[in-house]
């Protein structure tokens, strides 16, 4: 069994996804191939990787590193499993592009990564990468699944789906963690064994639609009245979502800081005093690019330069995903899919929806949730409008659907006018230049 790691350069994550399948006792022997286009980072990964074989593994696994495009073929040649983690652009210069020209006009953002003009820039000059990806597999692993970690994930997921020929599905840790951080920041941890619950939406804004004890009690009463508490009488970093449910009913999957520019709710010039009442970080990406630039010198000696370094599993689906397609004992995991034969029925059925699915030795099998509150909805579609047009944008190279998707885009739309919505994606093509394919 063959897993090669795209993006390996991400260390942290490398370490926690390759560290996990490690600590499996079925995949303990796999051949692992770590492909990066940074020399410097690749050889940092490979080292760490090399270590924590030796360390849990007892040298188990092989382990081999491929650097540059040149040797992404032979990465992925006989694959099992594919995990992407790519980032195309960088923080230097793109990100900082994402950022910067949008504030020209008075847009802020928070994140950038998930919907927005950010999102959509970030989806459009990675499409391209993955297709080639996805070309590849297509002829030297055939009929390896590629797991996809990247964002914007619905964008890139749907794109894959719907447009190439490899088995794929997107994942995202906000699913694992979203319960369990709710009910302990509400001081309900004595709920959290056995609990139940139902999380489907899209990624990033999958709804906990139902979570009960392990009796069958439903814990939605509470947890309302204590969110609308917290929120009336302290200052915390989950404000927004805390108001999604006082206002929608419900909490969703990802963080605060994340939501706050997925709608048209609380990021506006002509209310300032949101920022500070829902505690909102404006620029928190760029901010957390910058101190893990700043910090790589001692995470680096912290994990590259330990010889002794050990793992502990994570939450991260991967290897679980992987033990049970080798072992064929089911496990279940929440997946982002097509919306084919409306697994989500008042969501379009060429959607990427994230449900719940059952993974075995025969697949990724997702499952049938019915119809959302149709307020939740309604929230998911300014979102998978969006979508809908970048994908429609890199499918056919025109630059018209990428104005639509930006005018369309809840946040953006809300702050400023057609023209200058406009004028702000004509000069953010220009300013990624070759990031980019040509848009006509």
């Amino acid at each position: 069994m063959k897993v090669t790691f795209l993006g390996a350069g991400s260390t942290i994550f490398a370490k926690n996804v390759l560290g996990d399948t490690m600590c499996s006792e079925p995949l303990k022997e796999i051949e692992i191939a770590l492909y990066d286009i940074d020399a410097q980072r690749l050889a940092d990964s490979t080292l760490l990787i090399n270590s924590l074989n030796q360390n849990i593994n007892n040298g188990k696994a092989t382990v081999k590193s491929y650097l540059g495009i040149e040797n992404l073929k032979e990465a992925l040649k006989n694959a099992t499993f594919v995990i992407n983690a790519i980032q195309v652009g960088g923080y230097d210069s793109c990100t900082i592009t994402d950022f910067e020209i949008p504030k020209k006009y008075g847009l802020n953002q928070t994140i950038g990564d998930t919907t927005g003009i950010g999102g959509i820039m970030r989806a459009l000059r990675t499409i391209p990468v993955l297709e080639g990806i996805a070309n590849d597999m297509q002829e030297v692993c055939p009929n390896a699944w590629l797991l996809n970690y990247t964002n914007p994930m619905s964008m890139l997921s749907g794109y894959l789906q719907r447009y190439t020929g490899v088995k794929t599905i997107g994942l995202c840790h906000s699913v694992q963690v979203c319960s369990d951080g709710l009910l302990k920041a509400l001081g309900m941890e004595d709920k959290l064994d056995n609990r139940k619950e139902l999380i489907a939406g899209i990624n990033h804004m999958a709804w906990l639609l139902e979570i009960k004890d392990q009796y069958g009690n439903d814990l939605y009463p509470e947890i309302r009245k204590r969110a609308r508490e917290k929120n009336l009488t302290e200052k915390h970093s989950d404000m927004v979502r805390y108001e999604y449910i006082d206002k929608l009913g419900y909490y969703c999957t990802e963080s605060s800081e994340h939501n706050a520019e997925y709608n048209m709710f609380f990021i506006k010039k002509q209310y300032p005093e949101l920022i500070e009442r829902y505690n909102i970080p404006l620029d928190e990406y760029p901010r957390r690019c910058i101190k893990q630039i700043q910090d790589w010198s001692i995470q680096r000696e912290e994990l590259v330069e330990n010889k002794s370094i050990g793992h502990v599993r994570s939450h991260e689906y991967a290897s679980y995903i992987m033990e049970a397609m080798i072992t064929g004992k089911p496990y279940k995991i929440g997946g982002n899919v097509l919306n084919t034969g409306y697994l989500i029925e008042n969501l379009p059925q060429d959607a990427c929806v994230e449900v719940p699915c059952m993974v075995d030795n025969t697949g990724i099998h997702p499952t049938y949730v019915g119809k959302l509150p149709v307020q939740l909805a309604a929230m998911n579609m300014t979102n998978i409008n969006v979508h809908q047009l970048v994908i429609e944008a890199a499918r056919t190279k025109k630059k018209e659907h990428i104005y639509h998707a930006a005018m369309l885009d809840p946040h953006t739309a809300s702050e400023l006018s057609i023209d200058d919505i406009i004028k702000m994606v004509d000069e953010m093509i220009v300013a990624h230049g070759n990031w980019l394919p040509i848009y006509k």
